[in-house]
């Protein structure tokens, strides 16, 4: 069965890391249950919402409702669980943060750190869109992918990170391929680098709650708003569907909403 499914993610152009986790929670459903029922999946959503964080939950009930997509059992699809958007955004490296941790980065020789944190501040790039530039898309500027619906989504590289970023390829002799590889020539995996901040982080006195990879898809976003005020831009920039997806980033860090309490609220 769950074969059968992964064939049917497959045909629908899915991430690999989504279709992992969609079989890994059809495959948690069916060792708990022996059959597909109504009942059953209310039993689960309810096991879900009793186990898991409210967006962890959401994602499984997505994998779940593309399982009864799958097999035509569009009807028994379950409802998403409501999310508390909180007014704030949490864990964002601050731009001073970023700043100082590119150039500690730079100065200490991690040439290879140093644009994966570059590439990721300056194109907004999520981390598993980042292992795919090459030194092609470099030296055009940008880099195309394709949603599974179809839609196009360009993620431009800035002219001065494209020439700094050649000059550095040119050092190290390389002309073409994935630009960010491990030791063996091959892709570097997204958890390979997580880790591999957070480790940096720790060694230059940077909190690593704000250093990881969405963080400085974060910064990009926050970033480009302080400097050119266009919402509905920034969100095809950051290839999100809607722009209410987007909206997000007019509000201001925790941290932000402080200091301006503390500055002005004299009363």
């Amino acid at each position: 069965m769950n074969e059968t499914f992964k064939d049917y993610l497959i045909s629908r152009d899915l991430a690999q890391n989504t279709i992992r986790s969609y079989c890994t929670t059809v495959d948690q459903f069916h060792k708990a249950y022996q059959q597909l029922s109504r009942q059953n999946l209310r039993d689960f959503k309810m096991f879900l919402i009793e186990t898991y964080k409210p967006q962890t939950v959401n994602l499984k009930i997505r994998a779940m409702n593309c399982y009864l997509e799958s097999l035509h059992k569009e009807k028994w699809k379950l409802a998403a669980v409501k999310v508390q958007q909180k007014p704030f955004l949490e864990n964002v490296i601050s731009e001073a943060d970023y700043l100082y941790f590119k150039n500690r980065l730079k100065s200490s020789g991690e040439l290879y750190w140093y644009f994966v944190v570059r590439f990721m501040a300056a194109t907004g790039a999520r981390v598993s869109e980042l292992v795919q530039i090459k030194a092609e898309h470099v030296k055009i500027g940008y880099l195309d992918l394709y949603s599974k619906g179809g839609k196009l989504r360009r993620i431009y590289i800035p002219a001065s990170l494209r020439r700094e970023t050649l000059d550095w390829l040119k050092s190290q002799g390389k002309q073409s391929g994935f630009i960010f590889v491990n030791k063996y020539g091959e892709q570097i995996t997204t958890r390979g680098i997580a880790g591999q901040l957070k480790r940096f982080a720790l060694l230059y006195g940077v909190s690593p709650e704000v250093v990881y990879p969405h963080s400085f898809r974060h910064r990009f976003a926050k970033s480009f708003l302080e400097r050119y005020n266009d919402l509905p831009m920034l969100a095809d920039l950051m290839g999100h569907e809607s722009i209410e997806t987007t909206r997000i980033y007019l509000r201001k860090t925790s941290t932000e909403q402080r200091a301006i309490v503390d500055k002005i609220v004299d009363w």
